[in-house]
């Protein structure tokens, strides 16, 4: 089976255009059009129809969907099914949130071992949107995410929350920050609009960073204020090197698990998201 024609297919019910499908894939508009004639001679439907306003599915293109995505989820389980895990009997490929996985990882994946001994574990530390294309191909298994994409065949579940606290090596007030060496912190879509309500002065800065770990590094080395989760931020004023900005309220981001709907009552997955709402529990 060549899964070439599906992503083919899939990308250009996005896209709805044979030249941005060939950009996002990375190969020419003809192979494009070849992909899907031979799909469409396969199933002995036309998938689309080209004009000046535009390429649009058929009905038969829209039929077609659902079953493409299922088929290619399934190609990439059976594909990873079949790679060596050595002396495992599963093995879980795991997405998961950067900030998360640079404060959490060693303790979330131990208790994993625990539970699962039999299961063998990759973890991938990644953004929202491309763990949530990967649950929808079937390239990852589970994933611990900020910002979920509501796309069909995707289960989400809200877990419990993260918070980000301003530090500054200038003051402890709003009013002291020093709009010119602020480092804006974008870690997510809702963190950017509550951000702006906050700050609206202080988004277009000399330097930005969607990652704490990368911020709390520019911090030590550049000084300045930014939001940095609450461990990081504790720990940058134990050090006596930075302080709270008291008048400034923490922001809090939702944490979710997502796994693909077809795994959502599998007796591994709910193992792992039950492991994920204990952890958070005691987070709070």
């Amino acid at each position: 089976m060549q899964i070439e024609p599906l992503e083919t297919f899939l990308d250009l019910m996005e896209t709805n255009s044979f030249n941005g499908t060939a950009a996002r894939l990375g190969i020419t508009q003809s192979t494009v059009s070849a992909r899907i004639k031979v799909l469409e001679a396969s199933l002995g439907k036309k998938l689309f129809t080209r004009s000046r306003a535009g390429t649009k599915p058929t009905v038969a293109g829209q039929r077609f969907a659902d079953h493409a995505r299922a088929m290619r989820h399934e190609w990439n389980e059976a594909q990873r099914a079949l790679e060596s895990s050595r002396n495992f009997s599963r093995s879980m490929r795991i997405g998961m949130q950067s900030d998360l996985a640079d404060q959490h990882i060693g303790m979330w994946v131990s208790t994993f071992r625990n539970m699962l001994p039999e299961t063998s574990f990759h973890i991938e530390p990644d953004y929202s949107t491309q763990m949530c294309a990967d649950l929808l191909a079937g390239k990852i298994d589970f994933a611990v995410l900020f910002t979920p994409k509501h796309v069909p065949d995707i289960h989400y579940e809200s877990i419990g929350e993260v918070r980000y606290r301003l530090v500054s090596d200038h003051g402890t007030k709003l009013a002291e920050i020093d709009p010119g060496s602020y480092i804006f912190a974008n870690y997510s879509p809702l963190f950017d609009r509550v951000h702006r309500q906050i700050l609206p002065g202080f988004t277009n800065t000399a330097i930005a960073s969607g990652q704490n770990a990368a911020i709390c590094n520019l911090l030590l080395v550049l000084g300045g204020s930014a939001f940095v989760l609450e461990d990081c931020a504790a720990d940058l004023i134990a050090a006596k090197k930075f302080n709270p900005v008291e008048d400034a309220d923490p922001i809090s981001q939702p944490v979710f698990i997502a796994v693909h709907i077809r795994n959502r009552h599998s007796h591994v997955h709910m193992k792992m998201a039950a492991i994920m709402r204990s952890h958070f529990a005691q987070l709070k």
